[in-house]
């Protein structure tokens, strides 16, 4: 299995979980897990996501992520999880 971790932060708005998860369902990404809060009238949100099956590249899959992002106003990160292991190697 092949994991992404998926943040996004921004001002609140109507239907920033829906734009996320429609971009994913499109393109054959399994949600495997998702936490997300609102505090103060700033959203956050972090989705653990299976890569494995997705009809696209993980850098494609970042861009078009960011530009979903600007394009609600918000700021959203794609990031492999084998970013976080190498990370805590040090």
């Amino acid at each position: 299995m092949k994991k992404c971790v998926i943040t996004v932060v921004g001002k609140d708005t109507v239907g920033i979980i829906a734009k996320v998860c429609e971009y994913l369902a499109g393109t054959n990404i399994n949600i495997l897990d998702i936490s997300q809060t609102i505090v103060d009238g700033y959203f956050n949100m972090m989705m653990i996501v299976d890569v494995t099956n997705c009809s696209k590249e993980v850098a494609v899959v970042s861009k078009e992520l960011e530009e979903i992002g600007t394009s609600i106003g918000v700021t959203i990160h794609c990031q492999r999880e084998e970013m976080f292991e190498k990370m805590h190697r040090l």
